[in-house]
Formats: structure tokens, sequence, C-alpha cells
């Protein structure tokens, strides 16, 4: 038969102090074990160096294998490595690692601790939406009909092959009235759109363009942008410079935009911690970030871990930010609705 601890009050109640002995007991093996300080020390100098990556990240040089921008783009994914140091640490009964442990928990958390709340709202009147839709998409008028049914007023579309155009016209003809296409890059809208042009982004061929959408609370100038696509290779790192040289041309012709309310639509093959693409995210905001639930990765749409596919605003208030449902596509489409 189980035994219980059992004490008698002298008002006569009956008092549990099974815990508060297991507690007691507790407190003694530890008080009695001097290694607790010693053991883990390993352990703590992991803690502290992964603090240390994690505040200056920034000061990872980008000469080598562009490794600084390879770190900024998985940078969320290094949280992870604190609850395995947890529990490396509860196995060692070490107190040093646990407390050094509080340094990367407490960074991380001040990191990007912001983006697992909610904050997206009511209101919005104008809903927005991009996808890379994939050259090889295999159900190109299945992705059209998602998205026209997600109720946007605007969508771009990225990686439009040329055979495929027609599939996408026909599929979002009946709910938008106005598109263009220029090179692999498309925008369908609701609204009116004119001076509808191609940007040069110095790739040799058009990936990029601007239209001005005429919305009832006024003009918006719309960019949709596929910047040149990245790749981590063995002998050559993470090789990313003609996205980034793609980028600054990006960020000049915004920031030469005559328009006050600016929207970016795209895939820009890299994220908001990118410093590669401070020449575009150093003017805007992003939408997940000011009104969106959680991280919004959006890519590889099989199991996401970052988020390339952005939807930035300049002028313009985010109002709430979500994902799509997957398509045909390696990439997730997501939506914004903004407050003009």
């Amino acid at each position: 038969m189980a035994r219980v601890d059992m004490t008698e009050t002298e008002n006569g109640d009956v008092r549990n102090d099974r815990p508060r002995s297991r507690f007691r007991s507790l407190a003694e093996r530890l008080r009695h074990d001097p290694g607790i300080w010693r053991r883990g020390v390993l352990l703590a100098v992991c803690a502290v160096l992964l603090t240390l990556l994690m505040v200056f990240h920034a000061e990872i040089p980008n000469r080598v294998g562009n490794l600084g921008s390879l770190t900024e783009t998985f940078l969320p994914w290094l949280g992870l490595f604190v609850p395995v140091l947890l529990v490396l640490a509860l196995v060692r009964r070490s107190a040093t690692a646990l407390i050094a442990l509080l340094l990367p928990g407490l960074v991380w958390l001040n990191l990007f601790g912001g983006l697992l709340t909610d904050k997206s709202g009511t209101g919005g009147d104008l809903t927005v939406a991009t996808h890379n839709v994939n050259a090889e998409n295999p159900d190109p008028a299945g992705t059209a009909r998602l998205l026209a049914a997600s109720g946007a007023d605007v969508v771009a579309l990225e990686e439009l092959a040329p055979h495929m155009v027609k599939v996408y016209e026909d599929a979002l003809a009946g709910a938008y009235k106005y598109h263009d296409v220029q090179g692999t890059v498309g925008l369908w809208s609701k609204h009116p759109m004119s001076d509808t042009r191609p940007v040069d982004i110095r790739m040799g061929w058009t990936r990029a363009m601007r239209s001005t959408v005429t919305t009832p609370q006024g003009e918006v100038a719309v960019y949709v942008a596929h910047l040149p696509s990245v790749r981590v290779r063995m002998d050559a790192g993470f090789t990313a410079n003609q996205r980034d040289d793609s980028a600054d041309h990006l960020g000049e012709a915004i920031a030469d935009e005559p328009l006050e309310r600016v929207v970016l639509l795209g895939d820009l093959n890299g994220t908001m911690n990118d410093r590669s693409l401070k020449a575009v995210t150093s003017q805007m905001r992003s939408t997940q970030g000011a009104a969106g639930d959680g991280f919004g990765f959006s890519w590889p749409a099989s199991f996401p871990m970052a988020r390339i596919d952005q939807i930035m605003v300049k002028g313009v208030e985010p109002v709430t930010s979500w994902s799509l449902p997957r398509t045909g596509s390696d990439h997730l489409p997501v939506a914004a609705r903004v407050q003009l």
C-alpha cells in the first residue's frame, strides 16, 4: 500500500508534507553536491557562444561565402539549441549550465518574442497577395483559383513560365479585370492599373515591375519583384552576390518612387534579417512583422523554414498578414490587408 506523509495541524487539519519533503530532500542533495557548479562548464561555454552569435550576428563577415547572410536567413532557428542545451544541462545536473542558458533564452525572446504573439487587427481597405507559382507547377489553374478565392484585391505572381501565362490569365480573368505581365512577373488587380512598366534590377531579363493601382482611397504604387535565387554550395558558400546587387537596384527604384504609398510584393529570396537586403528593408515595413501571427515562413512549402516571400509597405498601415494554403508550388502564397 502506498504511504502518504500526513501531519495534523494544531486545529486538527490534516496536511500533506510529501511535496515539501521532496523539495527539502532535493535542496539537501544539491547543497551537498559540490560538483553541481563544476559540471557542465562546456555546456555553459556553448550557451555563451550561442548568445554572442545571436547578439553579434551583424558582425559576421560576408566576405567568406556570405556567411553573415546565411546565418541571418535562418537566425530564428538558433533558438532550437536552447532546449537541447537545457536537456543536457539537466542530465548533467549542472547549475552553471542552467544559469548560463538564461542568456541565449532571453536574447532570443528579445529578438523574436514579438513574433510569437498575434498582432493582426481588423479593418483595412486593400487586400494584397503574392505567390511564386513555380515554373514547373503541375496545377497552374488550381493555383490561380485558390488565389482568386482568397479575396485579394491585388495579386502578384512570380516565376511565370511563358507557356503558362495564358493559363493564369484565363483562370484569373473572372475575378480580376486588370492585369499586366512583364517578363516572368505579373500583376492582377480588381482596380484600374496605369503607368505599368518593367523595373531594371540588372539581371539581363525582366523579373520586376511596377504599376499604379487606383483604389477608391487613391493611388498606390505596387512593385512586383523576383530577386535572383541563392544557393548554398560547399565550394562557394552562400552564393548571393547577384541577388544582393539586384536588391540594391530595387531599393533605388523604390526610393525614387514619386507616389507616397508603396506596396512591394514578391519573392526576395531573403528574409527581413538579411543585411544584404537593407536597400529595401531599411525603407519599408514587413506586414508579417507588423501585423502577422507567428513567423509566417513561406519556403519550402513542404516544411517552411524561412520567410523569403515578402509583402512590404511604405506610407501604408498593415492591418493583418497571413499565409494561404499550399498550392502546386514549392512556395506558400502570402497575403496581407492594409489600411490606406
